[in-house]
């Protein structure tokens, strides 16, 4: 229901949206120019002192209420600006910045109209995860579809028939690594995860690939430096693994190697996913890779906003994938 206040860029889009308002109702309310921007400065002055402290307290309030009822979460969505705008009118006439004839009344009236444009970005955003929400359930298409297609099933089936009898232990991880890849793969991708389960899975998923291609597959982790409570969306990772595998390591003759690294930056993360680059299959490749980043990069949109950042670049026979984001450790679920 509350958008996350925090972020840089909820907070410009409130910001943006109350001037538009503003100027658009000063424009019909006034006669002339100098009545239009007399009631302009007016209005402006109240906003930013209203949506200055609205979004403050949000912020501080959001994490509290998120998750319980929707009546709670409309009152306080509603009614922190409204307190706020109430505060600022008295402050403007206590200090004779307007003097209207009833005071109350032209607070109430204020308050009245907080309470509207409140509620309507509120829906604004409500409205705008509903148009991201096709892109969560693609991701959660895609999962199904490119894990639990016959080839990977098979495959997988066939290293672990292979395992039977030369190392029984082996075929039991691999059937085990099997069934938690599919319990994953199951999980509503809207929760948010450890990003060390998230880790966890992509160590799962390697594992049955490189019994499958070893010794064309190599993988070197480097993740010593990154906090592993942080939270992020479930298969955000994983989904950008393999297409690595597919897209790096299969067309390749020899043996081709996947650099998975991240460290801490300040209060955000970077993840970086490198794979070799066939030159033969340059174009295909990168076409391949299009699908899973532009749902991944929707997914960061929506949960991040303006704060995450999905990049990729070449470095000649390498692909370079670059994951920047906040760093988030409060546990929020599948209501934010």
């Amino acid at each position: 229901m509350i958008p996350d206040c925090c972020n840089p860029g909820v907070a410009l889009r409130v910001v943006l949206l109350l001037l538009a308002g503003i100027a658009i109702s000063a424009l019909l309310i006034g006669e002339h120019l100098a009545a239009w921007s007399s009631l302009l400065v007016a209005n402006l002055s109240l906003a930013a002192v209203t949506a200055g402290g609205a979004l403050t307290s949000l912020c501080f309030l959001r994490p509290f209420v998120v998750g319980r009822s929707r009546v709670l979460q409309w009152s306080v969505g509603l009614g922190v600006p409204a307190a706020f705008m109430g505060l600022a009118g008295a402050v403007s006439i206590f200090l004779g910045a307007v003097t209207p004839h009833e005071p109350t009344l032209w607070i109430g009236l204020r308050m009245l109209a907080s309470v509207a444009a409140s509620f309507a970005l509120l829906n604004h955003f409500q409205l705008r995860a509903r148009a991201y929400s096709p892109s969560l359930s693609e991701a959660r298409l895609i999962a199904l579809q490119a894990r639990i297609r016959p080839h990977f099933l098979f495959n997988s089936l066939n290293t672990v028939l292979g395992l039977l009898r030369s190392n029984p232990r082996q075929a039991e991880s691999t059937l085990q690594d099997l069934a938690e890849l599919f319990r994953v793969f199951m999980r509503d991708t809207r929760e948010l995860v450890p990003l060390s389960a998230e880790i966890e899975t992509c160590r799962q998923y390697l594992a049955i690939e490189t019994l499958r291609l070893n010794p064309r597959l190599q993988v070197r982790w480097a993740l010593a430096d990154l906090p592993m409570d942080a939270l992020v969306p479930s298969l955000l990772i994983q989904p950008l693994i393999e297409n690595a595998v597919h897209h790096g390591i299969e067309p390749l003759a020899v043996a081709g190697q996947i650099e998975i690294s991240g460290r801490l930056m300040g209060d955000r993360i970077r993840l970086e996913i490198i794979n070799p680059l066939p030159s033969k299959g340059l174009g295909s490749g990168r076409m391949g890779n299009q699908m899973a980043l532009s749902n991944v990069r929707e997914r960061l949109m929506l949960l991040f906003d303006m704060e995450a950042e999905l990049r990729m670049d070449t470095e000649g026979d390498r692909f370079r994938l670059t994951l920047d984001f906040p760093y988030r450790s409060e546990r929020r679920g599948r209501h934010d």
